[in-house]
């Protein structure tokens, strides 16, 4: 591990400072290296050809027309990229999901997107992680010792 001496102005270090204590991180190091992690995979998203993990979540009026429909095709014509998804009732209009989703990054990001701007959804959001690539694209399932 490397030292490293950065230069922080007064504002931001004392609101990094507040989400470390918010966020129950024992000192400043922890965050910093959570924080740079997550710029360097933001960087690493719009990357060529990478593969990634992501976690899709999005809330949806099930009422809406054919919405329903219109996701279940979305998902069946891309299940190469779909490994699971959990259905939550929020309320008599409501539901969300939430979705496992594994490819290529630009696949994941492109399919995500998509189900986002279908109309009924009215919030979604992605967060890709980036994975090694994986010889001949198909799911290699191993066993763990966890």
């Amino acid at each position: 591990m490397q030292r490293v001496t950065i230069t922080v102005d007064d504002d931001l270090l004392a609101e990094i400072d507040a989400a470390a204590t918010e966020r129950g991180y024992q000192n400043r190091s922890e965050i910093f290296r959570d924080l740079a992690r997550s710029g360097l995979q933001q960087i690493s998203r719009s990357a060529e050809g990478g593969d990634c993990v992501a976690a899709l979540v999005y809330v949806y009026d099930h009422a809406a027309r054919d919405l329903s429909r219109r996701l279940v095709e979305n998902f069946h014509g891309n299940h190469n990229l779909s490994l699971a998804t959990l259905h939550v009732h929020l309320d008599n209009h409501n539901c969300m999901e939430l979705t496992a989703l594994q490819g290529p990054t630009k696949a994941v990001q492109h399919f995500a997107e998509h189900v986002i701007a279908e109309r009924g959804v009215k919030y979604g959001r992605v967060i890709t992680i980036p994975t090694p690539k994986q010889a001949g694209r198909k799911r290699v399932q191993k066993l763990h010792s966890h």
